[in-house]
């Protein structure tokens, strides 16, 4: 064997490595991109929602305009924006703004009682929990992505072909803590 023959093989297993880690590296980013895809069409459930929700309250309870004029421009911004972590943010605050549009319809028993605005809420609850397993898996998938990112060795073949970390899809900060519960007296 000679010098040349060892240098040989040596250098086609270090590419043959290095085209094994960017393929993995591939696959991972594919993942988060697909993951990311199931978010989308969950939020895009939701988004499509949003509008029938806001007229069927605004029907009984016009007046309330401070919470449907909340809701519709949270609605709007997030129709818009694509980063991960500014999107969580902007769903988180269209979440708790649907919640206070949910709590309406007690001081309105005709709302309450109406077929349409149940097949709202059931809608909009199927919605949310399709769209937690989206996240979860998506979360999931960055995590994997990111991990391989970061690892040694795997680490110089991300950055020589521009694998960068993706963002994770969550809730704001102060959305983490358990609610206040207020007992009544």
């Amino acid at each position: 064997m000679t010098v040349t023959s060892v240098l040989a093989g040596l250098v086609l297993a270090v590419l043959g490595w290095a085209a094994f880690l960017y393929n993995r590296l591939v696959r991972l980013r594919n993942q988060v991109r697909t993951a990311w895809a199931d978010i989308d069409v969950q939020l895009q459930r939701r988004h499509d929602l949003v509008p029938q929700l806001v007229a069927a309250v605004r029907g009984y309870a016009g007046h309330e305009a401070a919470v449907l004029e909340a809701v519709t421009e949270l609605r709007a911004q997030a129709l818009t924006q694509r980063d991960p972590a500014k999107l969580g943010e902007l769903e988180s605050a269209l979440e708790l703004a649907i919640g206070r549009l949910l709590v309406i319809q007690e001081a309105y028993p005709d709302l309450k009682a109406s077929d349409n605005f149940a097949q709202l809420q059931r809608d909009l609850v199927d919605v949310e929990e399709h769209l937690q397993y989206a996240r979860r898996f998506y979360n999931g998938a960055v995590r994997d992505y990111n991990d391989a990112t970061q690892r040694i060795p795997d680490i110089a073949v991300a950055r020589g072909f521009g694998f960068r970390p993706a963002g994770f899809f969550q809730a704001r900060e102060d959305e983490r803590a358990a609610p206040a519960v207020e007992l009544a007296r």
